[in-house]
């Protein structure tokens, strides 16, 4: 049962979809390098950060914006995120 999962497994079963065998490994680094976290402890809180820096750095690895946009909107079922985007600090300013 997916509810039975922790999100962060969750986020990583969605993400194998777009990134296959990488999702983990991606997933696992967003969480711990963006929001300085283990991923096992992953909430919903988390989501919103999360899924903009998936969106930042997924849109590093490919110029299909619609790919890109299925990808956050599958993530965002995970907490019912605003489909607007969330406030990422210093994201775009390098």
């Amino acid at each position: 049962m997916q509810s039975s999962k922790s999100l962060y497994k969750q986020a990583v079963d969605i993400s194998s979809e777009y990134l296959g065998p990488s999702a983990e490994r991606f997933i696992g680094r967003q969480v711990a390098n963006h929001l300085k976290k283990d991923p096992e402890r992953l909430t919903k809180q988390d989501m919103p950060r999360l899924i903009e820096w998936v969106r930042v750095t997924f849109s590093l690895l490919t110029d299909d914006q619609e790919l890109i946009e299925s990808f956050v909107a599958d993530l965002q079922t995970l907490s019912n995120t605003p489909s607007g985007k969330a406030q990422v600090p210093n994201a775009q300013s390098k």
